[in-house]
C-alpha cells in the first residue's frame, strides 16, 4: 500500500497555503485523497476503493504495468529533446499516422491539449493568411490566453463584451436541446447552414475565416454526438472562404468511440479534417500531446521562416509511453470493448429511462455517454440539483461521476477503456437507487453536501477566497410539496462542464420530490 506523507488534514492546509487559489478540488467539503489507482479504479489514504467512470486520462487504465514498464526502460536509458535523432520519435510518429486517414501525415508533438489546440491555430493562420476562428457554443479548447479566446464556457464568464472581434460562435449541434433537434428532417444541413450564414455575415465586416474547430464529440456541450454530415457540410463552407477544418480530439480520441479509432470518423469515410489535435489519453495520464496535419499545411508553416521546436514534445520517454498505449489499444482490443461495455451501458440506462421521469435522453457512442437529467420531459427542463445530489450520492457510495453540460444536469461517463460489463451494472443499479430514492420522497443526507472544507475549525474554500461561493440547495424542506429553492448554483470555477454564465447569478425555485437532511450541495464547476 502507498504510504503518505501528511495527514489529509495537514494536506487540506498546505494546499491552501501553497497552490494557487483558482485551483479547486472535486467534494470540496470533503475531498479525496487519491494515493494510488489500478485499472478502473482508484484508493484513498484508507485504502478504500473508488469505481472511476470518469478519467479518460488513464484511457488504458490507471498504472498500467505495460505503460510503466516502458516509462521506467526508456528513462534509464535516456531522455532528451526531439534535435538529436531517436527511434522512438519516427516509429510513434508511424504508427500513430497510421491510425488516421492518408493525407494526415505529419505529426508535431507536444505536452498538453491546449499546447496542441494552440499550434493547431497557428498553422491554420499561416497556412490559410487568415485569423478569424469560428468554434462552437460551450465549447472548452484549453486554458491558454489562444483558447480562452476560442472557448465560450470561459470567455462568456467574463464581463460583457470580452468575445474577441475574430471569434465567431456558432450553435452547438444538440439535437436534443438545441435549435434543431431530433425531429428536424435534417439537422446536420440545418447547423451547417447557421455556420455557413455566420460565415457569410462575417465577410460583410471584412473578416477572413482561417479554421472551424470543433470537438468530435462536445463534452463540454454535454456529451453532444454531431449529428452524421455536419462536418462534412461545414467543412465545405470553411473551405471555400479559404479556411480548415481542426478537429479536437483530445477528449474523445483512441478508440473511446468503440467503432472507429477516432470520433471524427463517425461522420463518415467522406470526411477528413485538416488538423487533429490529441492529448489526454495519449499518454495515459503522462503529459504529451500531438497535432496531426497535412503536408501542404506543415510546409506552409515551415516556410514562416521560423524554427519550431519544443524541448519535451516528441522526447524519447514521452514517445516510448505512447508506443505502449497504442500498443495496449490493440493488444488487449480496447476498442472492442468499448463497443460491448458502451452499448451494454446505454441498454441499461435506457432500461432506466423507462423507469424515471427524471431521464430524459440517453446519448453518447462507445465509452462516451451522457444521461440528461430533467424535471418535465416535455419542456426538457433541466434536473440540475438532481444531478449534483447524484453525484454526491454516489461518490458516498464509491463511485465517481461528474455533471456536463451548460446546465450541469447531465451526468458523464467516459471511464478508462477496461471498464467492464460488471461495473457497468454496479453503477446503473446504484443510480437506480438514488434516483428511486429521489422520486419517493425519502430523507437522504449527504455528508459531503457543504462546499467549504474546515482549517483550524474556520469553514474555508480550498482556494482561501473570502467570498461565499454560490451553493445549490437539496436541504433542509419542511413544506409538504417538498419544494427545492436552487440559487445561483453554477460558479465560475474551471471545468469542461459547459457554461456557467447560461445560469449563474440567477436563482431558481424548481420542484423536486425528495428532501435532504443536510444545508447544501456544492455545485462547484471543476475540471475533468
Amino acid at each position: 500500500m502507498a504510504t503518505e506523507l501528511f495527514s489529509k488534514q495537514q494536506t487540506i492546509q498546505l494546499r491552501h497555503r501553497h497552490i494557487g487559489p483558482s485551483c479547486k478540488v472535486f467534494f470540496s467539503k470533503d475531498p479525496l485523497k487519491i494515493i494510488r489507482a489500478q485499472g478502473q479504479y482508484m484508493y484513498d489514504e484508507n485504502d478504500t476503493k473508488f469505481l472511476d467512470c470518469i478519467n479518460n486520462v488513464a484511457h488504458v487504465g490507471h498504472c498500467h504495468p505495460d505503460v510503466v514498464q516502458a516509462a521506467a526502460k526508456q528513462m534509464e536509458l535516456l531522455n532528451t529533446n526531439s534535435r538529436f535523432l531517436h527511434d522512438n520519435l519516427v516509429q510513434y510518429a508511424k504508427q500513430l499516422t497510421a491510425t488516421l486517414p492518408d493525407k494526415l501525415s505529419v505529426c508535431y508533438f507536444v505536452n498538453s491539449g491546449s499546447e496542441a489546440n494552440d499550434l493547431a491555430l497557428r498553422l491554420a493562420r499561416q497556412y490559410t493568411g487568415h485569423h478569424d476562428i469560428i468554434t462552437l457554443d460551450h465549447a472548452y479548447h484549453g486554458h491558454i490566453t489562444s483558447l480562452i479566446d476560442i472557448s465560450p464556457y470561459k470567455f462568456r464568464e467574463l464581463p460583457p463584451g470580452s468575445q474577441k472581434e475574430f471569434v465567431h460562435v456558432a450553435p452547438s449541434p444538440d439535437i436534443y436541446r438545441g435549435k434543431y433537434r431530433e425531429d428536424h428532417p435534417d439537422p446536420a444541413t440545418a447547423y451547417a447552414d447557421d455556420v455557413n450564414l455566420l460565415i457569410q455575415e462575417a465577410q460583410k465586416q471584412g473578416r477572413k475565416m482561417a479554421a472551424f474547430i470543433a470537438e468530435s464529440m462536445q463534452s463540454c456541450g454535454g456529451q453532444i454526438i454531431p449529428p452524421p454530415g455536419y462536418f462534412q457540410k461545414v467543412a465545405q463552407y470553411v473551405h471555400n472562404v479559404g479556411g480548415v477544418f481542426i478537429a479536437d480530439e483530445v477528449q474523445v480520441g483512441f478508440g473511446r468511440v468503440g467503432k472507429h479509432f477516432w470520433a471524427f470518423q463517425l461522420q463518415g469515410e467522406d470526411f477528413v479534417p485538416d488538423i487533429v489535435t490529441m492529448g489526454k489519453p495519449i499518454g495515459n495520464g503522462h503529459p504529451m500531446s500531438c497535432v496531426v496535419t497535412t503536408k501542404e499545411i506543415a510546409e506552409a508553416f515551415g516556410a514562416s521562416g521560423l524554427e519550431y521546436f519544443n524541448t519535451f514534445g516528441g522526447n524519447p520517454v514521452s514517445c516510448a509511453i505512447g508506443l505502449a498505449v497504442l500498443n495496449i489499444i490493440k493488444k488487449e482490443d480496447l476498442s472492442s470493448n468499448a463497443t460491448k461495455v458502451g452499448n451494454y451501458l446505454m441498454d441499461l440506462l435506457r432500461e432506466q429511462q423507462a423507469k424515471h421521469h427524471l431521464i430524459g435522453d440517453i446519448r453518447g457512442v462507445g465509452l462516451f455517454i451522457g444521461v440528461d437529467l430533467v424535471k418535465d420531459r416535455k419542456k426538457r427542463t433541466p434536473a440540475v440539483a438532481e444531478a449534483q445530489y447524484v453525484i454526491y450520492r454516489l461518490k458516498e457510495q464509491n463511485i465517481l461521476l461528474s455533471a456536463d453540460g451548460p446546465h450541469r444536469n447531465v451526468l458523464k461517463f467516459k471511464p478508462p477503456m477496461c471498464f467492464t460489463m460488471e461495473n457497468a451494472k454496479f453503477v446503473v443499479e446504484k443510480i437506480d437507487g438514488i434516483l428511486s430514492d429521489l422520486e419517493k420522497g425519502i430523507r437522504v443526507g449527504v455528508p459531503n453536501a457543504d462546499s467549504k472544507p474546515v482549517e483550524n475549525g474556520v469553514p474555508l474554500t480550498l482556494s482561501g477566497s473570502k467570498r461565499k461561493p454560490p451553493q445549490a440547495s437539496v436541504s433542509g424542506l419542511n413544506n409538504s410539496k417538498g419544494e427545492l429553492h436552487y440559487t445561483d448554483a453554477l460558479q465560475n470555477e474551471e471545468t469542461p462542464d459547459g457554461n456557467s454564465n447560461h445560469h449563474n447569478r440567477v436563482a431558481f425555485r424548481q420542484q423536486s420530490s425528495y428532501h435532504s437532511e443536510h444545508d447544501a450541495l456544492s455545485c462547484k464547476r471543476i475540471r475533468t
